[in-house]
């Protein structure tokens, strides 16, 4: 089918496919910026999706339409293109592979593109065969191929430009805001954004400058660079996050927001000084990312009418427990916009405020100007608060002072660093909390970690071994069938896609008040909990195992730690 000779526009297709009426289509046109395309715009400003773009110019041009992440990428027709990727990326197209008869397959975001097209034919020297797919989707196995590549060549033209030696000088590092620095500060933070890492590293080593992405968990190395540019790298980091370029000897943090396939993204920046020069954490969080409906949590049909039966009473604590980077955060916000409403007054105190909630008045913690938890508790109790959020009960006066507000009629909801529900007791006692102040003031308990799930595309189903059988409680004789880890396209050779909680929730009752008012140890505390069936994480992370959700050594990992 040959569109040259009928011009179609992305605005009459989309008419077409009654996805836009002749109206909106033609507001659009009039009102997006000049130079972006109409499609962009109209996924931009959330009038379309990406998917939905994608197929009506799949149907209504008749090319396939292609999901690249279920693509094995011939990396011969991707490496055709290795000193032109800047024109791939610019017009969100990809070669992926050939036809029988020796055509390039290209899966174009925009397939209305007929330069682009063109210019594909001349630099590979054959037919092009279109095929549809998103935006994201290109992108994303653009980065995979190309990503390093990108930012080894920025930093090679940077030290090319400044003629570095074994530094990089104060004047060089002063100039980063127009060098290719820019570009590969940008490029990193994006790739790492589609790769779903939630932090990088930049690590200056004795030769090189390592980064690494933590993906779903685990540390993943993405690049090795040239050491000559490792100051210039920090000082541009440093200047977009708001801190002193020219203090090098001190620890230092500081905030990104920048913006990324249309969505904002929050990172927290640490730096510190290292033997080799200043090491670099960024941690990437989507502005809404934390606030998800409760469903994604990963909590059974039983752990859910649990969560929503603690939530409904009208005071008390409800404390969420576990190591850093086990999603108390997310539980935390997800509680909180449950409960948001226009009848209710909602302040929190946190450090840092992690995700902004509309509707609630949240508080950063600010110990320079005496603006510390216990100092920020004691001014939100005279704000006329109904629900107060703690970021952390870490000494005994806030741990008092939420004790305080909890029995006076308010819900309070903070974490505590405990490694189960019982423990959290004992916790609060050793803060110097009065047993009998904690039986009438904690209302509920969550546990919580997260363990990776496998990829559904490539996991490998296995007999459990004698042992695995033993530790999951498994009688040895029963046949049990489980899965492990692989690796294929669709999870970038990991085997695992996403992270998903791990939970042990006890709710507070009468035999469990009373076991604490009398000093009952955290032994005494678990036994009564499981006999009112409680099930503690192992017990969980056990049937995320036996459903094939997961796999055995992440069970093995959580249930050791706790």
């Amino acid at each position: 089918m040959d569109f040259r000779r009928k011009k179609k526009r992305i605005g009459d297709l989309l008419v077409e496919a009654k996805l836009l009426t002749a109206t909106q289509r033609d507001e659009a046109i009039a009102s997006k910026p000049q130079g972006k395309l109409l499609g962009e715009y109209l996924v931009e400003i959330g009038r379309i999706t990406e998917e939905q773009l994608a197929e009506a110019l799949s149907n209504q041009l008749g090319y396939e339409l292609v999901d690249l992440s279920n693509v094995s990428v011939d990396d011969k027709a991707v490496d055709i293109f290795k000193d032109n990727s800047k024109l791939l990326k610019d017009k969100r197209m990809l070669p992926y592979g050939f036809t029988s008869n020796g055509s390039i397959l290209l899966a174009m975001a925009d397939p209305l593109d007929m330069d682009a097209q063109d210019d594909v034919a001349l630099v590979s020297n054959c037919r092009v065969e279109v095929r549809v797919a998103t935006a994201r989707g290109i992108l994303l196995e653009f980065e995979k191929h190309f990503g390093r590549n990108e930012v080894a060549n920025a930093l090679d033209q940077y030290a090319k430009e400044k003629n570095l030696g074994q530094t990089v000088d104060e004047e060089a590092e002063a100039e980063v805001n127009s060098s290719p620095i820019v570009a590969m500060v940008r490029d990193m933070i994006e790739n790492a954004v589609r790769q779903r890492a939630s932090d990088i590293h930049v690590e200056p080593m004795d030769s090189c400058l390592r980064v690494r992405y933590r993906i779903d968990g685990e540390l993943y190395e993405r690049g090795r660079y040239n050491i000559n540019v490792q100051n210039a790298v920090s000082a541009r980091i440093k200047i977009i996050g708001g801190m002193d370029i020219s203090e090098k000897r001190k620890p230092q943090d500081g905030r990104i927001t920048q913006f990324v396939d249309r969505v904002e993204y929050d990172i927290r920046v640490s730096v510190l000084p290292t033997v080799y020069g200043e090491k670099i954490v960024m941690r990437l969080a989507a502005k809404m990312a934390l606030t998800r409906n409760k469903s994604q949590l990963g909590l059974s049909e039983k752990e859910t009418a649990v969560f929503d039966n603690i939530l409904a009473h009208p005071n008390g604590i409800v404390l969420v427990t576990g190591p850093t980077g086990s999603g108390k955060s997310t539980t935390l916000y997800t509680a909180l916009s449950e409960l948001n409403r226009e009848g209710v007054n909602i302040v929190t105190v946190e450090d840092p405020v992690e995700a902004n909630i509309d509707g609630i008045n949240q508080i950063h913690v600010n110990p320079k100007a005496n603006l510390t938890f216990a100092s920020a508790l004691r001014s939100i109790l005279r704000q006329d608060p109904d629900i107060i959020m703690i970021g952390e009960i870490r000494d005994e006066e806030t741990a008092r002072i939420a004790v305080q507000a909890s029995i006076t009629g308010h819900l309070v909801v903070s974490t505590l660093h405990t490694n189960s529900t019982a423990s959290t007791v004992t916790r609060l006692e050793d803060m110097g909390i009065e047993p009998y102040l904690i039986s009438d003031s904690v209302i509920g308990i969550i546990a919580q970690r997260l363990v990776r799930r496998l990829c559904p595309e490539c996991k490998v189903e296995k007999e459990a071994t004698a042992e695995e059988k033993q530790y999951m409680d498994v009688p040895v004789d029963q046949p049990c069938r489980i899965y492990e880890h692989k690796g294929c396209p669709k999870c970038d050779g990991t085997g695992y896609k996403g992270r998903i909680g791990v939970y042990e929730i006890m709710p507070m009752t009468y035999e469990l008040k009373r076991i604490i008012a009398t000093k009952g140890g955290a032994d005494a505390i678990k036994e009564t909990a499981l006999k009112q069936g409680m099930s503690t994480l192992h017990m969980s992370a056990t049937q995320y195992v036996l459903q094939g959700i997961t796999e055995y050594s992440e069970m093995a990992r959580i249930s050791f730690d706790s």
